[in-house]
């Protein structure tokens, strides 16, 4: 099997990029650069998962696939029922429209199946710098390593293809799960939003920070290739 991207990052001048890298598969995330922010939603292929920009046809699915209360327990909203979930899709489409947000679906290769969402969020083009959130994968699906080949190809589209220099994670301080995955990326961890926010319904939620910067990249990409490469 070919490896899942070269061994170097894309140089993002255009007189620089490597001739066999536009010859690449489409969708992967090892594409010549764009400018910053002008490919946001593009179908990202990997060996476990693809990634596909959200539509309309994708809600049966995840809204199946969200129906487990474990997905939203640290979760800004809890949409497990059908009522709940159809607005936080509809929220998510409209973000998409409106451009100030990327959303996607996150489908099993092996059989199709709908596993999961996340997304780009909080976009500044301006610095380079975007955040993924909105994350999550069906409890049948945790330690599939679906959830680590979507960070690894929303990533390498950030750094590679985006031109990013800095992406963001946020989830609520309480939620070891999340933090020890964010960890073994690994990304940095940079402290705790106090009462940061308030969700499902009113709770007082601290967040926790991370990020994972261009010069991290190169280690982070070669953490995540090799445990996508032990799934497979």
């Amino acid at each position: 099997m070919p490896p899942l991207c070269p061994t170097r990052i894309l140089l993002r001048s255009p007189r620089e990029r490597n001739p066999q890298a536009s010859r690449s598969a489409p969708g992967r995330y090892d594409q010549p650069p764009v400018e910053p922010f002008t490919d946001l939603s593009p179908v990202l292929e990997g060996r476990l998962v693809v990634l596909e920009p959200l539509r309309a046809e994708h809600e049966d699915g995840l809204r199946a696939a969200a129906a487990d209360q474990r997905v939203w327990r640290y979760m800004r909203v809890v949409a497990a029922d059908p009522g709940s979930f159809h607005t936080w899709f509809g929220e998510a489409m409209r973000a998409a429209a409106a451009g100030t947000e990327s959303p996607f679906c996150i489908v099993r290769r092996g059989d199709g199946a709908v596993v999961g969402s996340s997304r780009y969020l909080a976009l500044r083009p301006d610095d380079r710098v975007l955040e993924i959130g909105h994350s999550w994968i069906a409890p049948d699906a945790w330690g599939s390593g679906a959830n680590t080949e979507a960070k690894l190809l929303l990533l390498g589209h950030a750094f590679e293809r985006l031109g990013c220099l800095r992406v963001e994670f946020k989830t609520d301080a309480a939620n070891a799960r999340s933090r020890a995955a964010l960890a073994a990326l690994p990304a940095e961890f940079e402290g705790v939003f106090r009462k940061h926010m308030l969700v499902r319904g009113g709770q007082r939620r601290d967040s926790a920070w991370y990020s994972v910067i261009d010069d991290d990249w190169p280690a982070v990409r070669a953490a995540l290739e090799a445990r996508v490469a032990a799934k497979t």
